[in-house]
Formats: C-alpha cells, sequence, structure tokens
C-alpha cells in the first residue's frame, strides 16, 4: 500500500503526516515547532510596547475597562526561515531515503513553501505530487483532514 507523508507548514511550525489513501485519517509522524519564532520582541528579550505584564499576548489596554490586548503577530526573519526550512527537508530527505514514504505534498505558506523546496534531494523532488501554498497549521482533527483535501484536489 502506498504511504503519502503531508507536510503542512508555516514560518513558526509544521507537521508532517502520512496516510495510506487519499481519504484516510492522517496520522502525524512529526511536530517541529521553530523556537526562535516568537511574538513581539520577546526572542530577544526586549520588551513589547503595551506589554505591561511582560507576556506576550497577555497585559492590559491602554483604556479603563478591564480586557485582553493582543500584540500582532511576527514573520520570521529570513534566516530563521531559511534554517527551519532546512531541518523540514532534512527531515523529508531522510524519510524517502529510508523509503518510509512512497509520495510527498506539501502544503505550506507560500514563503516556506519558497523556501523548502529547493532544499529537497533529487528523489524527494520525484515524489513530490503537490505542493500548495496555504497555512493550515492553526487547524486540527477533522477540519484539518477536510482541509487538506481540498487544499490536495485544487487544480495544480
Amino acid at each position: 500500500m502506498t504511504k503519502t507523508w503531508i507536510l503542512v507548514a508555516n514560518a513558526s511550525r509544521a507537521r508532517c503526516f502520512e496516510r495510506d489513501a487519499s481519504n484516510a485519517p492522517l496520522n502525524e509522524v512529526a511536530d517541529f515547532v521553530f523556537p526562535h519564532t516568537r511574538l513581539g520582541g520577546e526572542a530577544t528579550g526586549e520588551a513589547t510596547d503595551g506589554d505591561i505584564s511582560g507576556d506576550a499576548g497577555k497585559g492590559h489596554g491602554r483604556t479603563a475597562h478591564a480586557g485582553t490586548q493582543f500584540e500582532p503577530r511576527t514573520e520570521a526573519s529570513a534566516k530563521d526561515l531559511h534554517s527551519f526550512a532546512r531541518q523540514l527537508a532534512d527531515f523529508l530527505n531522510k524519510g524517502v531515503a529510508a523509503q518510509r514514504c512512497d509520495k510527498l505534498a506539501l502544503i505550506a505558506a507560500s514563503r516556506m513553501l519558497g523556501e523548502l523546496k529547493p532544499f529537497l534531494s533529487p528523489a524527494a523532488e520525484k515524489m513530490l505530487q503537490r505542493s500548495v501554498a496555504v497555512d493550515l497549521t492553526y487547524y486540527q482533527g477533522a477540519e484539518l483532514r477536510q482541509r487538506v483535501n481540498e487544499a490536495l484536489s485544487l487544480p495544480g
């Protein structure tokens, strides 16, 4: 039976799934979180403006009412993205070399997809069936499975 590895990734998180058929459940093979990608200035130890408590995403707004103030999501630097893409490609390349899968599919944010593809080995490139530029890292369970199926069925 053919096994397909499906990598779902963005600049800070990636999950690799395996499945036997096009509508089979997704079984997680690996989960990657890039530790240098943080919200605000947390990675450098700097406090962010408006962050009174010191924890990104928590704190009190500057208004008199109680509430939560969320800091905007920041993208990984080009160097961090490059390093994370290399780590993911190395994992995929080793899996292909060890014959743990027969096909590959990449579903990633477009910037990550552009960084990742050049690091794939010739054998992994040959197994690559689809690459789709969409970020599905925030989905879980049945919704993730549905969105993966939709992404892989898009005309390509």
